[in-house]
């Protein structure tokens, strides 16, 4: 009889992060050292940072302009 091969561990969704970069408003993904997509607007940044940490199941967590996290949502479960 065969044995049943086991799946890979998923790899962990990294974190999306609004935060400043410079005068517009970054989405980073946790781990990488430039953003993925600029904005004008915090919210619009906020907006889509939402849409990618629902896609791929993973936490956002929104920045202020001094840096301190302002608020987080966790889509993982």
């Amino acid at each position: 009889m065969a044995k049943a091969k086991a799946k890979p561990a998923k790899k962990a969704a990294r974190a999306v992060h609004v935060q400043l970069d410079g005068e517009k408003w970054g989405i980073i993904r946790e781990g990488n050292k430039r953003p993925t997509a600029r904005f004008d607007t915090q919210k619009a940044a906020w907006a889509e940072a939402l849409k990618m940490a629902r896609k791929d199941r993973a936490k956002a967590v929104k920045k202020g302009k001094d840096g301190k996290v302002k608020e987080t949502r966790d889509f993982s479960a």
